[in-house]
């Protein structure tokens, strides 16, 4: 049965070339091709030669998803619907600023296996993950449909990339590859909800992609309510390991902490964060909720997030507040969800 050839990483496709006896520059024409040139079949590949092209469309199909719907936010945020060769649905988001940077957030899996009690994208459970090059895609999409380069990217939409490891490493090389995307490793993050087995071959990966974790709560039992999908990832566990990527990368690591109302945000809560973060090379983003509907779930008040912030900073661990961006087409974080078309089409 034949492969995508966005199924495959960078080392793969030059393994096949070797394979069939071909030079290596072949692989890099194609990927080229297929990345940097965002074609849509191997017919576009003009200066690979014909034969090369026809045994890789038998044996390598390539495939372009499609974007199926479009939203814009009332600041300048997309969100679309893609959907791919087998019609698996996925959001992802384009988030354009006034800074020079222009940010894509990724899915890496079309639904999610961690159940979030908090976050639209769990709700109806996984799909399936998804292949190198259909993360890439994403990317490649929002760049195309704003006609401007995309210069960050962070894989926090639908999915725990940790779950969908190999993939989301392949996908994050082909982002970096000076010749492909050349989006710097620095500007690309990765967020997980704390699989301590992912943090650890994190840790070994050379490049200096950016690790951000969800934590939510630093009381246990808290956590466990709140991201069921995590009990078995204790807090201590999580820590260690964290300690462990800082100490062997150099690198500082972002703590991502979604405040809700009655639920993770007393004096306890702040204190036990406080505590957590304590001798950890972290900053810690604080995210106002981002309402789904039917959920039990609100937002505190930015007044208490302040005060949270400030809190952090007076203890001596770094920690700011994240705007929300595309919470009114529900492109917020926890907010993306693989809606079917007629959800987007009473939405729109």
């Amino acid at each position: 049965m034949s492969e995508p050839i966005k199924s495959y990483s960078i080392a793969s496709v030059e393994g096949i070339m070797r394979n069939a006896g071909l030079s290596v520059f072949r692989a890099e024409q194609i990927l080229t091709w297929i990345y940097a040139k965002a074609a849509r079949s191997y017919n576009d590949m003009t200066n690979i030669p014909k034969v090369i092209r026809e045994q890789f469309a038998l044996a390598f199909p390539l495939h372009t998803p499609e974007i199926t719907t479009k939203q814009t936010s009332v600041d300048g945020s997309r969100k679309y619907l893609l959907k791919y060769y087998d019609d698996t649905l996925v959001e992802t988001v384009g988030l354009p600023s006034n800074d020079g940077r222009f940010t894509v957030c990724a899915s890496s899996q079309s639904g999610c296996s961690m159940g979030c009690e908090f976050c639209a994208t769990g709700k109806n459970g996984l799909t399936r993950s998804l292949m190198p090059g259909e993360i890439v895609d994403q990317v490649l999409a929002v760049q195309k449909d704003f006609g401007e380069r995309v210069t960050n990217v962070v894989v926090m939409g639908q999915g725990e990339p940790f779950a969908n490891y190999d993939a989301t490493l392949a996908a994050l090389r082909i982002m970096n590859h000076p010749k492909l995307l050349n989006i710097g490793a620095r500007h690309i993050t990765v967020s997980t909800c704390g699989i301590v087995k992912g943090i650890e071959r994190f840790t070994e990966e050379p490049e200096q992609f950016t690790l951000a974790v969800s934590l939510h709560a630093a009381r246990q039992e808290v956590r466990d309510k709140l991201m069921p999908g995590v009990k078995n990832q204790r807090l201590g566990t999580l820590r260690q390991a964290l300690e462990r990527y800082s100490n062997a990368t150099g690198r500082r690591f972002s703590f991502e902490y979604a405040l809700m109302d009655g639920i993770n945000d007393s004096k306890e809560d702040l204190e036990s964060l406080i505590t957590y973060c304590r001798r950890m090379l972290c900053h810690v983003n604080l995210i106002p909720l981002n309402e789904v509907e039917g959920s039990p779930f609100k937002p505190v008040s930015p007044q208490l997030m302040g005060i949270w912030r400030d809190q952090l900073e007076a203890a001596g661990i770094p920690a700011s507040t994240r705007r929300s961006r595309g919470s009114d087409i529900a492109g917020a974080c926890g907010q993306l969800a693989s809606a079917p078309l007629r959800v987007w089409q009473k939405m729109g």
